[in-house]
């Protein structure tokens, strides 16, 4: 039995297991979550250029004054815009 322990023991050692809690993308991790550079531009403009980085994103836009659900999608961008119809806020991935 305590050969059996050490061969376990071996083989966490010899090959970790991959860790990825905490990792909301996986291996490419590196991905870009906010863009703070489309603050006053239009909801079209802005949805075409995160678009161009995340192609599968699924862009929402949200009115002023406006509720929101609280879930976290890794897969959605939401714009704030403000009452002139521009984007508010940094938009970012949630």
């Amino acid at each position: 039995m305590a050969e059996e322990e050490n061969q376990s023991t071996k083989l966490s050692e010899e090959q970790p297991l991959p860790r990825t809690y905490g990792s909301l993308f996986g291996p490419n991790g590196d991905r870009k979550t906010t863009w703070p550079e489309l603050v006053g531009l239009t909801p079209e403009e802005a949805e075409a250029k995160i678009k161009e980085e995340m192609p599968r994103a699924v862009v929402r836009v949200v009115p002023p004054n406006h509720f929101v659900t609280m879930d976290y999608r890794t897969d959605r961008v939401r714009l704030y815009v403000d009452s002139a119809g521009k984007v508010a806020n940094p938009p970012r991935i949630g």
